[in-house]
């Protein structure tokens, strides 16, 4: 099957009533998921409906008030919420599907909003074409010859749909088809990413340190337990150990204690019991453990005041870990508990991943360092500490080459050496389209990058290739969206480079005010977000969102992910966000 982009395409579908809409989706979707498509429909209703059936304990639940009830079973789960406030936006709804498990959404209805549509037409219907905007218009399905500027497709031929539908995903955009070099192809954050994902090899240089000196390194190869964790079995609490066979027994004889650390060569027999501290080896013939405060000692014997349960408190050998299971897995970053666990295997030293070393520099003759007297028209570098500062706190060493002037001469000397000492390359400023800097000339003699523009603000301009087998890339130069970039694209590269697997941690918040975007491209916004009284999320913006406000990227503690397929978010729409947490210092 055609490769889909994980961009995830919408496509929707506007008819008249009694086109046959419904009756075309349902012939199409076996036809779609039959060729390893993976879909979701999202269909609208322009009357009161109801997916609970009247009597049933859900459906009794929210005509008791109720405003939303999730409903789940071992087959599947439903969501109901009321909205008395109206109907919701179409990017809201978008939102709440989960699109990691989908290649295509399909909407049926929401003729007038800004996504791709394929418009139906029925000749016995004795109707003009269904209203589309005439740029969202992909092509128009038909059980009559029809003269269009788009193509048309043999409505009762379900085959023929599905084989545009596929050809569509799969073909490029018409900027992404085009040559000119003053116009890149403009390309989704998700293409983007999974283009500059592809082209990266983890790096293989390796080092042995002592277990005091790894935390924040990844680990090079897996890591195996040498023995049982624990390796016998022992008490999970203070108490009393006896046998399980013997729990009828009213009262247990008291034959000694058993201390942590001190294993006993007691063998147990009927009606006897033993004091027993946590982590403490069972003696033979003991299985089960009694917590101190349910038990009454007196005279040498002791009875229990609770139910007993044969095996309970038990910690049983290699419960935790069997000798020979992997313990920490390879590629992980190590933090505070893989560095414990690791100590109690007995291991006094790791092997982990040399850190990643990334040439950082800066360009133009108008910047200049802080501290300098500031020249007419300069401006102070400010990307090269910012960016140097994410750099490490991704656990990666910063070459710091400094400010590169306007001479390619000097910048293919630089550029070269960097490339051979470095596992990756990183510049801001000089990427715009169409600019005449001369890191583009140089990038050009030296290696094979890319100008693309993205469809996100901020960060639109972005240069990646290879300097030779290094990567390279050039971010934007105003402040904000050269951080944007370096979060949505080099921070994924560098997990990559360390053999990590990325993923964006996002979260759901409502929104405390509108915030405006284009549809067709990403949004990110600088955001504050908070927990109300009852524990949800919501959000509010820094501000003002020029992408040179490096102010307000400061008092942020997220952005503010407003999709493509959403024209904005009104005040109590759900929106993803991005948390800050860790990331940026």
């Amino acid at each position: 099957m055609t490769q889909i982009s994980p961009d995830l395409p919408i496509i929707g579908f506007a008819a008249w009533s009694g086109t046959g809409k419904t009756t075309l989706l349902e012939q199409l979707i076996p036809e779609l998921t039959g060729r390893g498509l993976r879909l979701a429909v999202l269909k609208h209703a322009h009357h009161d409906f109801d997916l609970d059936q009247p009597g049933k304990d859900s459906w009794r639940l929210r005509k008791a008030g109720a405003s939303q009830v999730l409903i789940a079973s071992s087959r599947r789960h439903a969501h109901l919420t009321e909205t008395p406030q109206g109907e919701a936006p179409l990017g809201e709804l978008l939102a709440k599907l989960d699109r990691r498990a989908l290649d295509l959404i399909l909407v049926e209805g929401f003729k007038h909003d800004p996504i791709p549509k394929i418009a139906l037409h029925r000749a016995a219907l004795g109707k003009p074409l269904p209203e589309v905007r005439p740029e969202d218009l992909l092509a128009v399905a038909s059980d009559v010859p029809l003269e269009l500027t788009v193509p048309l497709l043999p409505l009762n031929e379900v085959a023929a749909i599905a084989d545009f539908i596929e050809a569509h995903l799969a073909a490029p955009t018409r900027a992404e088809s085009g040559c000119d070099a003053l116009s890149p192809a403009f390309l989704s954050v998700e293409q983007a990413r999974e283009r500059i994902l592809k082209a990266l090899t983890p790096h293989p240089r390796q080092q042995t340190l002592p277990l005091a000196q790894c935390l924040g390194r990844v680990l090079a190869a897996s890591l195996t337990s040498p023995v049982n964790v624990p390796p016998h079995a022992n008490s999970a609490m203070d108490g009393y150990g006896l046998c399980g066979t013997d729990l009828a027994c009213g009262q247990w004889r008291l034959m000694g204690e058993v201390l942590a650390g001190h294993p006993s060569s007691l063998q147990l027999a009927p009606g006897e019991a033993v004091r027993i501290m946590t982590g403490a080896p069972l003696p033979a013939g003991v299985d089960t453990v009694v917590m101190r405060e349910q038990a009454i000692e007196e005279a040498g014997m002791v009875r229990f005041t609770a139910p007993l349960k044969r095996g309970q408190n038990v910690r049983q050998a290699g419960e935790d870990l069997a000798a020979g299971a992997i313990a920490i897995p390879a590629a992980t970053r190590l933090g505070a508990p893989e560095l414990g666990l690791a100590a109690s295997l007995g291991y006094p030293e790791l092997t982990v991943l040399a850190p990643l070393r990334v040439a950082l520099f800066s360009t133009g003759d108008e910047v200049q360092a802080p501290g300098e007297s500031l020249r007419p028209g300069a401006i102070y570098d400010s990307n090269r500490f910012t960016l140097r500062a994410l750099i490490e706190r991704a656990g990666a060493e910063v070459v710091d080459l400094g400010i590169l002037p306007d001479n390619q001469a000097m910048m293919e000397s630089v550029l070269q050496q960097a490339a051979a000492e470095c596992d990756l390359v990183l510049s801001s400023g000089g990427v715009s389209v169409g600019n005449a800097d001369y890191i583009r000339d140089a990038l050009e003699k030296l290696g094979a990058v890319a100008f693309w523009r993205i469809q996100m603000r901020p960060g639109r301009p972005l240069a990646f290739g290879k300097l030779g087998e290094t990567p390279f890339f050039g971010l934007p130069g105003n402040p904000v969206a050269a951080v944007v970039c370096f979060l949505q694209f080099v921070l994924p590269a560098l997990h990559a480079l360390e053999g990590r697997n990325w993923q964006p941690w996002r979260l759901m918040a409502r929104a405390l005010e509108p915030m405006r975007s284009r549809p067709g491209r990403s949004e990110f916004l600088r955001g504050i977000a908070e927990q109300d009284a009852n524990g949800q999320l919501q959000v509010r913006t820094t501000g003002p969102q020029g992408s040179g406000i490096l102010s307000s990227l400061s008092r942020a503690n997220c952005l503010i992910e407003i999709l493509p397929s959403q024209p904005g978010i009104r005040t109590g729409e759900a929106v993803w966000i991005h948390p800050l947490q860790g990331l940026l210092g």
